[in-house]
């Protein structure tokens, strides 16, 4: 707790070694359409690499044999006040929410978990997470190398951080999701070249054939989940009464199991969540938080720059099937970098299958694909997700063989 502000969190220590592996915070922000405002706990925690996924009745839970704390010890956090569990005693802060004042508090509240479990603070850091956290995970990692050089500040051992399908760019964000959709059969190419000419992505202000072109751009997308653009659709968004065990695939109605699973007063007594009681139902998104949010900077390329240039590990991967935050937005975003590569594209492998495919630049950064895996790559690929993670946190590159290291 920070005075007024009341964050909620929820950490899984790693399996056998936790007293000395490192610490994970990851940061979920579920993209809404270009906007933040969604739940660390709901998608990062119970949807994708967490140690449980929820059964179908909303009341039992299946051991996720992928689970990231395997890998380390993994904190989700839910941020910025106003989203999940996480509050505020003053109402205006959900007024004044965005990225500068959910750094601030992020860090804040890092240090203080830091101060309180000081058995973490010497271990090997880092931060992951994905969509808008491509904006979070920069900031904060910014904020962390600023303030370890000051005196008397709390050091943290910030080694690397790993972003996928992340907000990078605005202009090479939105030219490459569109290019993206329209190569693979989504939208017309004519939809996709009137978006890409006539809207200016660089600027907030924009005419009113560009709003035209996007009114068609929905129209066309609106049938099909862009998270992940194969995927079925949640055909009956109701509990069963008999638990059906989630499949280690993501099961398209996985929000309705979870969203019952955490509105549970059970539940979130062990969560030691929801103490003041709220008359309303938790929800894994809020719209509140996403249509104030204020600041949000067109791009973090500079940040990645400083990162590299510090010698941090800055690894950037990309589910190929997601439709919101595609894999060629994020290739675009690396392009307008102008890194040198050091290694060259090739195919990496996970249990005699080709994962995805990978290329390494000088300077330190590593850009790697999931072959089939949506928005939330750990929910439509876990056991692909765990083997990326794992050979990030161990500083290996990701297997040029069919045989695993």
């Amino acid at each position: 707790m920070m005075s007024h502000l009341n964050f909620e969190i929820f950490i899984v220590v790693s399996f056998g070694t936790q007293l000395t592996k490192c610490l994970l915070l990851f940061i979920n922000v579920y993209l809404t359409f270009s906007g933040p405002g969604c739940s660390s706990l709901a998608y990062g925690a119970m949807e994708e690499l967490g140690p449980f996924r929820v059964n179908s009745d909303g009341k039992t839970l299946t051991k996720n044999r992928y689970s990231w704390n395997y890998a380390a010890n993994v904190l989700f956090l839910e941020s910025p006040a106003g989203v999940g569990f996480s509050y505020s005693n003053k109402s205006s802060d959900y007024d004044t929410s965005g990225d500068s004042k959910t750094t601030t508090d992020n860090y804040k509240f890092l240090v203080n978990w830091l101060e309180r479990f000081p058995e973490y603070k010497k271990r090997n850091f880092y931060i992951a997470g994905e969509s808008y956290a491509g904006h979070y995970i920069p900031q904060l990692a910014h904020t962390i190398l600023h303030n370890n050089k000051k005196a008397n500040k709390t050091i943290i051992n910030l080694k690397g951080i790993m972003i996928g399908n992340a907000v990078i760019n605005d202009e090479t964000d939105n030219r490459g999701t569109f290019d993206y959709l329209a190569s693979h059969a989504i939208i017309s190419d004519q939809a996709a070249n009137d978006i890409n000419t006539i809207c200016n992505f660089s600027s907030d202000v924009n005419p009113i054939q560009c709003q035209t072109a996007i009114d068609e751009y929905v129209r066309d997308v609106s049938f099909i989940d862009l998270y992940n653009i194969y995927a079925p659709l949640c055909s009956n968004p109701n509990l069963t009464a008999l638990p059906k065990k989630n499949s280690i695939v993501i099961d398209p109605c996985s929000g309705v199991y979870t969203h019952a699973y955490l509105n549970r007063a059970n539940v979130q007594e062990a969560l030691h969540a929801n103490v003041t009681k709220l008359k309303y139902d938790w929800e894994s998104c809020s719209d509140i938080i996403f249509s104030k949010w204020g600041d949000s900077p067109s791009t973090i390329i500079p940040l990645l720059h400083e990162f590299l240039n510090n010698g941090l590990r800055v690894w950037i991967f990309s589910g190929d099937i997601d439709g919101v935050v595609p894999v060629t937005s994020t290739k675009y975003s690396i392009k307008k970098m102008n890194l040198s590569t050091k290694t060259a594209w090739y195919p990496w492998f996970f249990n005699g299958e080709v994962g995805g495919y990978a290329e390494v630049y000088n300077g330190g950064l590593t850009f790697a694909t999931v072959r089939e895996a949506g928005h939330e790559v750990p929910s439509y690929q876990p056991g692909r997700a765990l083997s990326l993670i794992t050979h990030f946190l161990n500083d290996t590159p990701l297997p040029t063989t069919k045989r695993q290291p």
